[in-house]
């Protein structure tokens, strides 16, 4: 039986690879070793790190920063169990990683972005990048530190060539998309200012709503990211002057500030928010939502009543970046998240589409200004092209 076992991962692994291949590529780790002196470290103390993949021909002085996704630590208990993972130390990275999706080199897989600078910064401080305490508690050395992270990684970059920049793209995918939308006109406001820049948040638009036993439970976590890290002052002043820190976490309360062009790309029942959000396992007790949170298929006719609501909900928290043409949106009605970083969902025969067009093709005419795109989907389970996550 385990030879059998091992043979059929064996042939799983060379399918994987096969399908890297022909879709996507390594890259190699680099580590910004002087960003420690300035204390802009992981939760852990270790350096920073991104993949750089090099632009090439007319793409050359084209960068896609493109942030890696990973949630949030709340407390010191939360931080302390990230700490021994990449998600907190850089230590614990692997040195080569997979590009595909709007990170390919590719023409046929991502036509307007395939010769760019391509990054993906490694996300290890567990605050969307927004943190920032000098104090470091000798007993867990931990290190809130975000907010200089993402400081230090952007100097490195401008040193290699980004300050030159004609094209300027700031991306990310859940936490990362987070990080897209709250940093998106400080990184605007370090490039030059005959760059055309934008920023893309993939499944990063998290929103504040209450779960089925009707508590904010959301609202409570995202409080104490806040309060942990001390992000308030790396959060959007407009916001922070009318509301508590805690809600400038959530892109509606500030995403209509943001002076630089934003696209969001989101599904409407995204997977994370139905399963962490709305229905989380401190609110479902008994577990009556497990098997729809693995596979929406299996939703009960009440639980998609409550999953409509929810997409409703949802729809009404992005009021604000539709008010400006120069925004972007494509929200399909898919169980799904982060749907950029993948061959798949972003460019490939049977991908999604929405008005006809798919994510690649939508976020390409957005930026160039070919065509501006804001299209929300029909409710589930009117798209025939999602590709509906199903979870083990």
């Amino acid at each position: 039986m385990g030879t059998q076992r091992l043979s059929q991962w064996v042939y799983i692994l060379v399918g994987v690879l096969v399908l890297l291949k022909a879709e996507g590529y390594f890259v190699g780790i680099t580590y910004v070793q002087n960003a420690v002196a300035k204390g802009a470290v992981c939760l852990d103390g270790s350096p920073p790190a991104y993949h750089l993949e090099k632009g090439f021909g007319a793409g050359v002085n084209n960068w896609l920063v493109h942030i890696e996704g990973g949630g949030w630590c709340n407390n010191e208990t939360t931080c302390l169990a990230r700490i021994n993972t990449r998600l907190g130390s850089s230590k614990q990275m692997v040195k080569q990683l997979a590009f595909s999706g709007i990170l390919s080199n590719k023409l046929q897989f991502n036509p307007d972005f395939y010769n760019w600078n391509k990054i993906k910064v490694r996300y290890c401080d567990g605050a969307s990048f927004t943190g920032d305490v000098e104090a470091v508690n000798p007993a867990t050395n931990l290190h809130y530190r975000g907010a200089r992270v993402f400081l230090a990684v952007m100097e490195d970059l401008l040193a290699k060539g980004m300050k030159s920049a004609e094209n300027a793209i700031l991306s990310g995918c859940s936490a990362g998309g987070l990080t897209s939308i709250l940093h998106c006109d400080k990184f605007r406001a370090l490039l030059p200012v005959g760059t055309k820049v934008k920023c893309l948040a993939d499944a990063g638009y998290f929103t504040n709503q209450k779960d089925i036993s009707g508590a904010q439970h959301i609202e409570g976590f995202y409080n104490e990211v806040v309060t942990t890290h001390g992000s308030a002052k790396n959060l959007h002043p407009s916001c922070t002057s009318k509301m508590k820190p805690g809600l400038c976490f959530f892109p509606q309360h500030m995403a209509q500030e943001i002076k630089t062009p934003l696209l969001v790309t989101n599904a409407a029942y995204d997977s994370w928010q139905i399963k962490n959000i709305l229905a989380p396992g401190v609110a479902d007790p008994h577990g009556t939502w497990h098997n729809c949170k693995l596979d929406i298929k299996n939703c009960s006719p009440n639980q998609l009543k409550i999953m409509q609501d929810f997409r409703l909900e949802f729809i009404s928290a992005l009021t604000g970046l539709q008010s400006s043409s120069s925004n972007g949106m494509f929200i399909n009605s898919c169980y799904a998240h982060c749907q950029t970083e993948m061959q798949e969902t972003w460019l490939r025969t049977d991908s999604p589409v929405l008005n006809n067009k798919t994510i690649a093709k939508a976020v390409g005419d957005w930026f160039y200004d070919r065509s501006p795109f804001q299209k929300i989907d029909c409710p589930y389970p009117c798209d025939k092209t999602c590709h509906n996550r199903i979870f083990e």
